[in-house]
């Protein structure tokens, strides 16, 4: 089972699907509110995520579970319940305890989606989750502009082959919103005894790799692994899936 993160769906793990497809039965679902699924509910909350995933788990059968960003936040609340998961892997969970914030972002993002300015929103997310490359240290007027244009000129502009890029930037809230609901838990994690890979890229945003640190630290059955030279979304088809993929074969095998 591929779990997407925000600003994702499905489609953005279909590389990384492919690449596992051989050894594996790979199922990809769209978080609730993305692609195929249904809508938020008005009480949306990480009970709703882990009861999702825990359906998912006990009508297909899965045992392997890979999560990124939020969605392994979701996968690793799920395994501390669901003895359905026999092996974790979790690419940069944005953990918030201790001085950690990955939500640090989060305001200006919620003030321009009130507003309904997607370009803004887009451009609080990726400053505060993208990697450490040359988009996302362009000014941010820069950058606001350049996506204005782009949802302006294609407003129906899909990531991949996934739902329209103006659809997803709101569905952010909500992820937000389970950072904020478990802000704090880490302790509760150092009773999951799930064999568990952590994940993460040398490229990502400083607070993540905390994050993986602190996990580390605590997990009694994890092992972890840098990749050199990637990034928050190496999973991702825009990032470095063939690489990912190679530590999952191992890691599932």
């Amino acid at each position: 089972m591929l779990l997407h993160g925000a600003l994702q769906s499905a489609a953005s793990f279909t590389d990384l699907g492919a690449a596992l497809a051989d050894r594996f039965t790979v199922l990809i679902p769209d978080r609730r509110g993305r692609g195929l699924s249904g809508p938020f509910r008005p009480d949306h909350c990480m009970a709703t995520e882990i009861d999702d995933l825990g359906r998912l788990l006990a009508e297909t059968g899965a045992r392997n579970v890979f999560a990124l960003s939020a969605g392994a936040l979701v996968a690793m609340h799920t395994a501390l319940a669901n003895p359905a998961i026999a092996r974790l892997t979790l690419y940069e969970p944005p953990l918030e305890f201790g001085g950690v914030q990955p939500r640090y972002w989060a305001a200006g993002y919620e003030a321009a989606l009130a507003k309904g300015d997607l370009p803004g929103a887009l451009v609080a997310v990726l400053k505060g989750t993208g990697d450490n490359e040359i988009m996302t240290r362009l000014p941010a007027p820069v950058l606001k502009s350049f996506f204005a244009m782009m949802m302006r000129l294609r407003p129906n502009a899909a990531v991949g082959n996934g739902p329209p890029l103006a659809t997803l930037i709101p569905t952010v809230h909500y992820d937000i919103e389970l950072i904020a609901e478990k802000a704090g838990d880490l302790d509760r994690f150092r009773s999951l005894s799930t064999e568990t890979l952590l994940l993460g890229g040398d490229r990502s945003q400083g607070y993540l790799a905390t994050a993986l640190d602190a996990l580390a630290a605590i997990l009694p059955n994890a092992t972890r692994v840098e990749f050199k030279g990637a990034g928050h979304i190496a999973a991702d088809n825009e990032g470095d899936p063939i690489r990912v993929a190679a530590e999952l074969r191992r890691f599932f095998a």
